[in-house]
């Protein structure tokens, strides 16, 4: 079987079916346009990941948006994209959930409300983690000719957005959900118990022959 780098670097589709086709669209003899994909960052290198992004100029940030948008639509699986989670070099990510969303060179100005929040991300599949972020965050994008807010609604998906919006400047910024992990503190309500020490409910009997599977 052809790999998908080798029928990259073919430069065009022969249009005979190859199940690793690259172009768009598939199996289109003589078309040259690569289709990209989400970089797993746990199986492929992405030297993009931890880079701060290239400022772009508002009508290449356009052209990248529609494809992340591609992309994203595709998959069905996420809700935001940065442009270096496929491989572009480029300040510009996506978001979709109250609406579509293009974020052009995106800064945060300002934030409130210090929050925790569990998140994943595509670039690292089933690695969830606890973030810290913030319920309000005021943004500022070289396609907007006024400041967004996000997160002023007392709504779980107006927090979302928020979480989201601040997820995907990250990428832009090089920084990686790991890098914002949180380890929880776990706190007991009772000490822990050895399996051989004496039940906490007052039985007189071991732990490991009373309380420990209720």
């Amino acid at each position: 079987m052809l790999s998908r780098e080798y029928l990259i670097n073919r430069g065009t589709c022969c249009g005979l079916g190859c199940l690793m086709c690259p172009y768009e669209p598939k199996h289109t003899e003589g078309v040259t346009k690569v289709m990209r994909k989400l970089i797993n960052c746990f199986k492929e290198d992405n030297p993009l990941i931890q880079k701060t992004l290239r400022k772009v100029s508002v009508e290449e940030g356009y052209k990248v948006a529609t494809e992340l948008f591609e992309i994203l639509n595709k998959r069905k699986d996420g809700i935001g994209l940065a442009a270096n989670q496929v491989g572009i070099d480029a300040s510009v990510a996506v978001l979709n959930i109250k609406e579509p969303i293009v974020l052009i060179n995106p800064e945060i100005v300002r934030k409130e409300e210090e929050t925790r929040y569990y998140e994943g991300c595509l670039s690292f599949p089933k690695k969830g983690c606890h973030t810290k972020r913030y319920k309000i965050v005021e943004v500022k994008t070289d396609n907007n000719e006024s400041n967004m807010t996000f997160g002023a609604g007392d709504t779980e998906t107006d927090l979302l957005e928020s979480v989201c919006v601040q997820h995907e400047i990250d990428h832009l910024n090089g920084m990686r959900i790991l890098d914002r992990a949180q380890q929880l503190t776990i706190r007991r309500e009772t000490p822990k118990i050895g399996r051989n020490e004496h039940c906490h409910c007052g039985s007189g009997r071991k732990y490991k022959k009373c309380c420990i599977n209720k």
